[in-house]
């Protein structure tokens, strides 16, 4: 709701959006999706601040990636699937605002994961233009 607004609450929007990426909050994880559209949606509107906080996004996105993959819990395969997702398109919009910097940074997790649900994920990154 805020716009380009949002840009003079970033420094504490990405101390909150942070906590809420680290924690499962349940087998529906509402707190976890709801973060990830607020991740968007920041994005979207803040473009031109992003590139300074990609490498704190970027971990956050990667270890949430790997926290949901490495779930036993009982969180829903079609929940899993969600998250997955929208961390799959914060990364994208990530790389669309730092001119391509996600991709190559994603290059050496691509090479070194035998994951395939993360590599599926970095994948999807790597071949959106």
């Amino acid at each position: 709701r805020l716009g380009i607004l949002i840009a003079r609450h970033l420094k504490r929007l990405e101390r909150v959006i942070l906590g809420y990426l680290e924690v499962c909050d349940g087998p529906e994880e509402e707190a976890r999706l709801g973060i990830l559209e607020t991740l968007q949606c920041t994005i979207q509107h803040a473009w031109p601040r992003m590139p300074c906080r990609l490498p704190v996004l970027l971990k956050a996105l990667l270890k949430m990636i790997w926290d949901v993959h490495t779930d036993q819990g009982s969180t829903p395969e079609p929940v899993k699937a969600a998250l997955l997702q929208g961390a799959t398109e914060c990364l994208i919009l990530l790389d669309r605002c730092s001119e391509g910097q996600v991709k190559i940074l994603l290059e050496g997790v691509y090479s070194s994961c035998e994951e395939s649900c993360v590599r599926e994920c970095i994948r999807k990154v790597q071949e959106n233009t």
